[in-house]
């Protein structure tokens, strides 16, 4: 008999850790599927930062690194230097990519780092208490805005458009969105991801890939309710596809 599915083995067979109806295991199938196609796993390094990003390193059946809240995209600035034959993930939370890594992430792909981000965007602070984040959207409740971000009135500011902000960078070569709400977005999302890697490992520049996720217990909602209300309202608020692509015609398809 035909094996049609199975277990990637760039994942580990373990438990895992995230909250019911989170994201982040969907997104980890999906990258490990995609190194074991390309067969690199022996080639492949993750950096994850503090967050709910920290227990990636538990799940990949790879080389790991734990760079400190934010820096991420310095640490791996380094790791490809020194090794850019191999496949360098940056796995970023919208806290630590976009607010005490700004300034990290944004000067990374303006220099045009050929290395691929993957940004869980869900909104809100995971790990850290359900804080409102740069991706917030306004009117949407967390415990630092409990009555709903408010951009003007309270000055909270308002949601940050990640991919569209780095759209103008010319160092930045692909920038994609994704989501993990069905399997047809999670399809799509995949193959973001493996045009992402590819372009890397041809040295093509900076690449990201953005991933809408649902957080259930920051939301203070069930599993099934969290997809609803993302489909609600993220997924107006934060067009999927792909946002930019300057890659060479090899890999401009995907």
């Amino acid at each position: 008999m035909d094996l049609v599915y199975g277990h990637p083995k760039s994942l580990k067979p373990i438990q895992t850790k995230y909250c019911p109806g989170c994201g982040h295991g969907v997104i980890h199938r999906m990258i490990s599927e995609v190194i074991d196609e390309m067969g690199i796993q022996a080639k492949s390094i993750i950096t994850n930062p503090v967050g709910c990003s920290i227990w990636a390193d538990l799940y990949f059946d790879f080389d790991s690194v734990q760079p400190a809240h934010g820096r991420t995209p310095a640490a791996a600035t380094g790791i490809k230097r020194m090794l850019p034959d191999h496949l360098v993930i940056c796995y970023q939370g919208d806290g630590d990519l976009a607010a005490i890594g700004t300034a990290e992430m944004i000067h990374a792909a303006n220099r045009g780092e050929k290395f691929t981000t993957i940004f869980v965007n869900n909104a809100i602070y995971g790990m850290t208490g359900g804080q409102m984040a740069p991706t917030t959207l306004i009117g949407q409740y967390a415990t630092t805005s409990p009555l709903g971000r408010d951009p003007e009135g309270a000055g909270m500011g308002y949601p940050i458009k990640v991919c569209e902000l780095l759209s103008s960078l010319t160092g930045t070569k692909y920038l994609a969105r994704g989501s993990v709400n069905n399997p047809v977005n999670i399809k799509k999302t995949k193959k973001y991801i493996k045009t992402a890697f590819e372009a890397q490992m041809r040295g093509e520049g900076f690449t990201m890939v953005e991933i809408l996720s649902q957080c259930p217990t920051n939301w203070k909602m069930s599993s099934v309710e969290s997809i609803g209300w993302m489909e609600q309202n993220m997924l107006t608020f934060y067009p999927l596809g792909e946002l930019k692509n300057t890659l060479s015609k090899e890999g401009g398809q995907g």
